[in-house]
């Protein structure tokens, strides 16, 4: 269990990366630290690994704080972006070394790289060079790496970053499988959303050295805290617009819809996500009306964008039941939220899970 109490870091200039973060990772948990560039995501990591050095705030690692601790002494491995091979070790000497630095014998490091890399499908490549192998393949002997020292923590920084685009979705998987069997705690780090969904228990989306919202990938997707985290989560952006309460109802982008019980009146922003929406060829007073304006292929499904007096509003059709550009269409929510200042008013009911044993 990693646990962050009040956790600051400046840097000089009066810059504030970390701002009195408190967070606790559970025992085996896969946690993904998720922002935009800039937000703190690198530098916490850095911190807990021990490669920065907190301006105030302690780091526990199950009941050791490891705040005063050099990186070397807590049992911590840290995959970077750039996999940090060393160019004139080979495969096996690249994966054996921290136990080289741990002073295990020869023999011991030879078979314990061996056995992890043959669990790897490394096996064949291990008098190979860095500059012999495929980006994948570099990144599986960084990984070989870390779990050959049988670490309390993985640390990735943004590991799958430098692969092609299948590269990724194929490591992607493979990653998430590996963690499973080995149950280490993962703290992973990405700006892609659609990375951080698939592969997390719980995201933690962070901007300007802050923690915006900590969830599951479900609630962070479906229940967006922010307009910030709104924006910021799907691989389509949520619309979010404005709108207005009065007597009753909701005025929105020529829509009028009803208000939940609640709701206060005035100025609102109504979030809906284009998969959350469906496009209809005639008017109804609860459907956004609009002109298609934009027409994206997605594959099996089609991004529309409509055009309604300067705001653009955007929903997601299966393939095929397309609209025309040019002609009037009409969105209609299916399922949508209420932001006041920002911040989440209402969220729809969390669907039943089925446990085996009972609904949550």
């Amino acid at each position: 269990m990693i646990t962050l109490h009040r956790l600051t870091k400046d840097f000089p200039g009066g810059v504030r990366a970390l701002d009195t973060l408190d967070l606790t990772i559970g025992d085996g948990e896969f946690f993904t630290l998720l922002g935009p560039s800039g937000c703190g995501k690198t530098t916490l990591l850095r911190t807990v690994a021990g490669l920065e050095t907190p301006t105030s705030g302690t780091i526990h690692i199950n009941d050791t704080d490891v705040t005063p601790l050099p990186p070397g002494r807590r049992d911590v491995a840290m995959v970077f972006q750039d996999y940090a091979l060393f160019p004139h070790m080979t495969v096996s000497d690249n994966i054996a070394h921290p136990l080289r630095i741990k002073k295990v014998p020869r023999a011991e490091r030879a078979t314990k790289a061996a056995d992890v890399a043959h669990r790897l499908s490394l096996a064949e490549l291990l008098h190979r060079r860095p500059a012999q192998l495929s980006g994948g393949q570099q990144q599986r002997v960084a990984l070989a790496r870390a779990i050959a020292c049988h670490p309390t923590a993985f640390l990735f920084d943004e590991p799958l970053s430098n692969l092609d685009a299948r590269l990724r979705l194929e490591a992607r998987t493979f990653l998430k499988r590996l963690q499973r069997e080995l149950a280490v705690t993962t703290v992973f780090v990405t700006h892609d959303q659609a990375e951080a969904l698939a592969l997390a228990d719980r995201i933690a989306v962070m901007s300007h050295g802050r923690m915006i919202q900590i969830g599951t990938p479900a609630d962070v997707f479906q229940r967006p805290a922010t307009t910030f985290v709104a924006a910021f989560i799907g691989s389509t952006p949520m619309n979010l617009l404005p709108g207005r309460h009065t007597d009753g109802a909701l005025h929105v982008a020529g829509a009028t819809l009803p208000a939940p019980t609640g709701t206060p009146e005035g100025d609102l922003v109504y979030g809906v996500r284009p998969e959350y929406m469906d496009v209809l060829p005639q008017t109804r007073p609860d459907a956004f009306p609009g002109t298609v304006s934009v027409l994206e292929n997605l594959g099996t499904s089609t991004l529309v964008t409509l055009e309604n007096d300067g705001t653009l509003i955007q929903a997601v059709v299966p393939e095929g039941d397309e609209p025309a550009i040019g002609t009037p269409a009409w969105a209609l929510p299916r399922r949508s939220l209420l932001y006041k200042d920002g911040h989440l008013l209402q969220a729809p009911p969390r669907k039943p899970v089925y446990t085996g044993t009972a609904l949550l």
